[in-house]
């Protein structure tokens, strides 16, 4: 890759990356195109611009994508109730291809000949990226300089940022104490204080959400509206999927709500700790559940737990982009038409509790489930027949075993 002229970075602004990006001038002599993606990190973006000019990058994408993250992948994932491992709600897994995207998107716009990412070579992040690319255009040449370059320590990564007059901060003088990742739908935290996985985590780890213990005494009463599978309001106020979102991480987090600290198995074959805060979306996984028990009818809503693993590990494993994802989301999508109504919930002290469920496709017929006299809707001679007929097999074998 030596006739490289052009490189799209993944670009945060922080030291990583901005030793990534002057370490692709120097090696490459190429153009350094940066994008830098605002996906609800929490984090003032201009910075990262003013960066990129004082590095020389000549063409600099910093965008809004908030919205379309929420929209076209958190919503989607959120319609599968996905769970990695069964409690991990991918907040990082589902950045990656949106991010993977706009870059192969910019490079075709800029007329560059590689893409290029900051993950590590120990991590699932890199494997995300490059399916993601892969998919989007096979013949794209792509970067991984931490599986390439010489730098051997972060010490050596701070030595060189100072040859080539790059701000180091003073936090960042040391090794710092865990690396974070952020956006909209989590934050992620692992590493350094949090390797020990039998070791509590300090209470600086926690950036989303105020401790369980310290939230208020009172209950907190909220109500969610869905249509086709997806929220559209809160308490009653129509809101975009990125301020519906927001508003939910407000409440989570004054609630002590969406915490876990997990050991998780990553797909290059490691064990890793990872402590996670999800607040908005715990509340509305929880939610979207209580809308499913309503106006699913029971083979949709059981097919759908049975997928939802095989769903989740695509995502986490980086296949966004691939077929069979997009097969499963159909069938997802296919179930969600009549998912519609409204949900009600009390959050208190780190807890979700559904209170109650009403929708207009609702299959829920208390005529027939009630314990008063239901005037004829169900006849419960009929269960006499049907759990006969549910037995025989059972009595067969058993007739042939004594």
């Amino acid at each position: 890759m030596t006739d490289l002229k052009k490189i799209v970075l993944a670009y945060s602004g922080g030291l990583d990356t901005s030793i990534i990006l002057k370490w692709l001038q120097n090696t490459y002599g190429a153009e350094v195109v940066t994008f830098t993606a605002d996906l609800g990190q929490g984090e003032e973006l201009e910075p990262a611009r003013k960066k990129a000019e004082m590095l020389g990058c000549k063409e600099i994408y910093v965008e809004d994508l908030r919205e379309t993250f929420v929209k076209d992948y958190v919503f989607p994932m959120m319609r599968a109730n996905a769970l990695y491992e069964g409690v991990y709600l991918l907040g990082t897994s589902i950045a990656r291809p949106l991010i993977a995207k706009r870059q192969i998107e910019i490079a075709h716009e800029t007329g560059a000949d590689a893409v290029c990412h900051g993950a590590t070579g120990k991590g699932n992040d890199q494997v995300r990226f490059e399916l993601g690319y892969a998919a989007l255009d096979p013949k794209i040449k792509v970067i991984a300089p931490w599986r390439d370059w010489e730098f051997k320590s972060r010490t050596d990564l701070i030595e060189f940022a100072r040859l080539n007059q790059i701000p180091v901060t003073k936090d960042k003088e040391g090794e710092a104490p865990f690396s974070v990742d952020a956006n909209l739908l989590h934050s992620s935290s692992e590493g350094k204080v949090l390797e020990d996985p039998a070791v509590a985590p300090p209470s600086i780890v926690y950036q989303r959400t105020i401790s369980p213990m310290d939230a208020p005494d009172k209950a907190t009463e909220i109500s969610i509206d869905f249509k086709e599978g997806d929220g559209v309001a809160l308490n009653g106020e129509a809101m975009s999927p990125a301020t519906l979102l927001t508003a939910l991480n407000k409440l989570g987090h004054d609630n002590g709500i969406g915490r876990l600290d997990l050991v998780e198995n990553r797909f290059v074959g490691m064990k890793s700790r990872g402590v996670y805060e999800t607040p908005g979306g715990t509340i509305y996984h929880v939610a979207h559940r209580a809308m499913e028990s309503l106006t699913l009818d029971r083979g949709a809503a059981h097919l759908k737990d049975e997928l939802m693993p095989r769903y989740a590990e695509l995502i986490y494993n980086g296949f966004w982009f691939s077929p069979e994802r997009q097969m499963l989301q159909a069938a997802i999508d296919q179930s969600q038409k009549d998912v519609e109504g409204r949900v009600t919930l009390t959050l208190y002290k780190g807890n979700v509790i559904v209170s109650g469920r009403s929708s207009p496709k609702s299959l829920y017929q208390e005529k027939i489930v009630t314990f008063e006299d239901d005037a004829g809707a169900y006849d419960q001679k009929d269960a006499a027949g049907f759990i006969r007929l549910n037995g025989l097999r059972l009595r067969i074998l058993a007739d042939r075993d004594k």
